[in-house]
């Protein structure tokens, strides 16, 4: 019998800069009301020079990070799924036509969990958004239900149903 060694944890596209492993997902665009991450071709590390530049504003309010799951550390995780990515793909329409050139995927816990469904609605996500809107605010509450219409076509197959 091999003595293997378990996978690492997947990687969650809306980390916080401080979190072992952080890395630079993207940097934030577009405009208060439409923001649009424009995804790096490559992780950059989180280093304290790097997060001086988004002063005075919070560092995850200017750039994504990707950091390993912090699974039940997280607010958004209930032990088997990411919560969040549930409510990005059934509460936030769909903001792009095809995959995002996102170096994260393969290793990203929404496209593991929710497949492309979760990588159309990437983009607009914010981790920490100066002005969101009503259903932004209820898409990143914890205590909103899953139990909802979606705008996700349903027979979306998701990296799981592929693998």
């Amino acid at each position: 019998m091999k003595n293997e060694t378990p996978p690492p944890p997947p990687f969650c596209p809306s980390a916080e800069p401080h979190m072992e492993g952080s890395t630079v997902l993207g940097v934030v665009g577009g405009t208060p009301e439409q923001p649009r991450l424009a995804y790096l071709a490559e992780p950059r590390p989180v280093t304290e020079e790097l997060l001086a530049l988004s002063v005075p504003v919070l560092p995850t309010a200017i750039f994504r990070f990707g950091a390993p799951c912090a699974g039940h550390a997280c607010r958004h995780f209930d032990g088997a799924d990411c919560r969040l990515a549930t409510r990005i793909v059934q509460l936030l329409p769909p903001v792009v036509d095809g995959l995002p050139a996102c170096h994260l995927r393969p290793h990203c816990r929404w496209w593991q969990q929710e497949g492309k469904a979760a990588c159309l609605r990437c983009p607009q996500v914010v981790t920490d958004a100066s002005h969101p809107s009503e259903l932004y605010r209820q898409v990143a509450d914890p205590g909103t239900s899953t139990d909802l219409p979606s705008h996700g076509p349903s027979a979306v197959p998701t990296a799981r149903d592929i693998a």
